[in-house]
């Protein structure tokens, strides 16, 4: 049985992926909500936790949540839309939800630091972005994220997350998650 507050919760993600996720994601040729569904897609086919699947699904709502529009990383601008995100995203999910979601970012510039041919798989958008974001990470960083109790589903998150921007790809409907997103509601 689903509750009132998780009803609500649904209404509220779906209307937001339903109205803000139309534009392109960055300079890839898929949309935001293509994105989101190929990620959590990918996260379930890879026999993922249900609340990896929900991070993958949602990873990007602080793109959609701020007012710095579509691409502004082409402005020369870090929208820091991971911490963005998972802010947002507290009044629904556990830490097992945000805390994937906070370090996708930091994880890239792990990936970047650590697998010598990680770099080469990022998209164009993804290169972009990690100037901003800080680069790779120098050694002192690398132990500080090995540290956050997230750090292995973040980094699977990221790879994920470079996955899901194929226009030929896996195209899931945002309700085909509900059940993944009901099970990790902290409500």
């Amino acid at each position: 049985m689903i509750s009132n507050k998780q009803e609500l919760a649904l209404a509220d993600l779906t209307s937001i992926y339903a109205s803000r996720a139309n534009g392109l994601y960055g300079l890839t040729l898929v949309n935001q909500l293509a994105h989101a569904v190929q990620s959590a897609y990918h996260a379930r086919a890879a026999g993922l936790l249900d609340s990896v699947v929900v991070a993958a699904l949602l990873h990007d709502i602080g793109h959609m949540v701020h007012s710095l529009g579509e691409h502004p990383a082409a402005l020369g601008i870090d929208d820091h839309h991971e911490k963005i995100g998972a802010n947002w995203l507290k009044r629904y999910f556990g830490s097992d939800v945000t805390e994937p979601i906070r370090l996708h970012v930091a994880a890239k510039r792990y990936l970047c630091t650590v697998e010598t041919d990680y770099f080469s798989k990022l998209s164009k958008d993804s290169v972009e972005s990690l100037a901003l974001q800080g680069g790779p990470m120098s050694e002192d960083e690398v132990v500080a994220f090995q540290l956050s109790p997230y750090w292995k589903d973040a980094v699977a998150l990221r790879r994920i997350d470079e996955l899901a921007k194929d226009p030929q790809g896996p195209i899931a409907q945002f309700e085909e998650f509900t059940a993944q997103l009901l099970s990790s509601m902290k409500l």
